[in-house]
């Protein structure tokens, strides 16, 4: 599939999504919001792939916010017809059955936070700026922003940082609990391929649960989610995933997972 706005790259069980509008500083217009869903329905429903990355393009920024150039003359109606199918996307993001990880390479802003917050894992470069700056347009994040920043870093310090619409270096985002790690420029991609390589190499079927656990389980009551965990830890049972494991395990020796 030809894209204009994105790259797609699948190689070794890892797809790589790259916004490719370094220009623009991979700004999300309306072509690229429909190429991702694209990108995403191919990697979701293609068996080879087993782990997701996700990128700039560029040596400036994952992704600096939408594209402010289509926000004139959109009607209120338009506006959340928009802010409805991007929260679509990141939440087919965040519940994809693949791990999928985020490597900030430059600005996060806006819609770009809120895509680096929808991943499972965020590796971001020194030079990573992040925020929601939407406030100062006269509006507010609309693809999530107010909700999992808060559920990340806490509601104090997520007013703070959507209310005054600054932004922060990687170092303050890794201290709040925004990143997993903070990674030299020159190395993030290679550390990146590092974990997907790493995470690849697991069960899929068992990576697949263990998401959904701490997905399905994270806005419930303990004793609900922990039920739910329990479901998912007996099904692991029946694979053959759970069976190579196993006797990997007891025999000394490398799992070959086949994700069945």
């Amino acid at each position: 599939m030809a894209f204009q706005t994105i790259e797609l790259q699948i190689e070794g069980g890892i797809a790589t999504i790259m916004l490719s509008r370094p220009k623009a500083l991979n700004a999300l217009n309306f072509a690229m919001v429909g190429e991702l869903e694209q990108a995403v329905q191919q990697v979701r429903d293609d068996p080879t792939v087993r782990v997701v990355v996700i990128t700039g393009a560029g040596e400036k920024a994952f992704a600096a916010g939408a594209d402010i150039t289509e926000f004139k003359g959109m009607s209120a109606v338009d506006a959340w017809m928009f802010t409805q199918r991007i929260q679509r996307l990141y939440l087919e993001i965040e519940r994809l059955a693949k791990p999928v990880i985020a490597a900030v390479n430059g600005f996060a802003l806006g819609g770009g936070c809120e895509l680096m917050m929808a991943c499972d894992i965020v590796y971001a470069s020194e030079r990573a700026k992040i925020g929601q700056p939407e406030v100062n347009l006269g509006i507010i994040p609309g693809a999530g922003g107010t909700q999992r920043l808060s559920r990340l870093i806490g509601k104090q310090r997520a007013k703070e940082l959507v209310l005054t619409g600054d932004m922060i270096g990687a170092e303050e985002a890794w201290n709040l609990g925004l990143l997993n790690k903070v990674i030299a420029h020159d190395q993030l991609m290679t550390e990146v391929k590092k974990l997907a390589e790493k995470l690849a190499a697991k069960g899929a079927v068992a990576l697949k649960a263990a998401k959904e656990a701490v997905e399905e389980g994270y806005d419930i009551e303990l004793e609900r989610g922990i039920a739910n965990e329990g479901k998912l830890f007996g099904l692991c049972f029946g694979t053959e995933d759970k069976v190579e494991g196993v006797n990997a395990f007891l025999e000394k020796r490398p799992p070959q997972f086949r994700g069945k």
